[in-house]
């Protein structure tokens, strides 16, 4: 099913609801811009080098970025949206005669690299100045579902290292606006969560992680509930540790610690349309 059929099957769902009693005003968005890479490590096993992907893997460019998101404002303290992120980066790099280990492989180059970490993200907040029409601070929760591949691919050779996961993320969210009377809207937009497994859930292994999403945007109104706006967000997360994996899918490593943080930086313009 494609992102465009998912978008207006969610928005009929919710125009559905706003015939109920409650206020409900359903909103959609869409941007485009660019991401560049602050610092991004990659290490599997604990005999495998940390592997720096700018440095090493060759992500010193601008790669494209993309986010897409439907929700609605329910009865104007209550904000509910759903958020699409796709996000891959495909490098090609000579290793220069040294020799890297991933897991336990060990690679010379030259090597085709793939990085893919979408995500899709439910968010709900509670708006605290409910007296106040023009401004907006929500504060809530997020669940965050990322789908992850990772892939190091000889181009001479046959050897490959391959690695594949869904993980569910909770989080803290933190939504603020407000509004001008000549159609300037401000706001900002903060999911983030720290999580350390041995400590929280009782795990017996030990395994560290956290994300951080926070964005600052500017929107202005145009017509019939469009606006336009531009948004600057920094975007990251990190992940240490062991795992439960016992590599029965063949996409999965056969080492239990991994180690990988990233952190970047996105500027993007886009369309949003909100029902008057």
């Amino acid at each position: 099913m494609n992102k465009k059929l998912i978008l207006t099957l969610a928005l009929l769902s919710f125009s559905a609801l706003s015939l109920f009693a409650f206020s409900f005003t359903p909103f959609v968005e869409t941007e485009q811009g660019t991401i560049g890479l602050l610092h991004h490590t990659f290490q599997n096993g604990t005999t495998g080098d940390e592997f720096d992907y700018i440095k090493q893997g060759g992500q010193n460019n601008l790669y494209p970025f993309s986010r897409y998101t439907v929700g609605a404002r329910i009865e104007d303290k209550h904000r509910l949206w759903f958020t699409y992120q796709p996000l891959q980066l495909d490098t090609a790099v000579d290793f220069k005669n040294n020799n890297v280990k991933i897991g336990d492989k060990t690679f010379e180059g030259p090597m085709e690299l793939t990085y893919s970490f979408p995500f899709y993200r439910a968010t709900y907040t509670y708006d605290l100045l409910g007296k106040y029409e023009e401004a907006y601070l929500g504060v809530g929760l997020a669940l965050q579902i990322r789908n992850a591949s990772i892939q190091f691919r000889e181009v001479d050779g046959e050897d490959s290292f391959i690695s594949q996961n869904v993980g569910l993320v909770p989080a803290l969210a933190i939504y603020s606006e407000y509004r001008f009377p000549f159609g300037l809207t401000l706001s900002a937009d903060i999911a983030g969560s720290y999580a350390n497994l041995a400590y929280i859930n009782g795990a017996d292994y030990t395994f560290e992680g956290s994300i951080l999403d926070a964005s600052l945007r500017m929107d202005y109104a145009i017509e019939d509930g469009f606006s336009l706006f531009a948004n600057a967000r920094f975007f990251g997360g990190t992940a240490d540790g062991e795992s439960e994996n016992d590599a029965s899918n063949w996409t999965e490593s056969t080492e239990v610690y991994t180690k990988n943080n990233i952190a970047s930086l996105t500027f993007s313009a886009g369309l949003a349309w909100q029902m008057q």
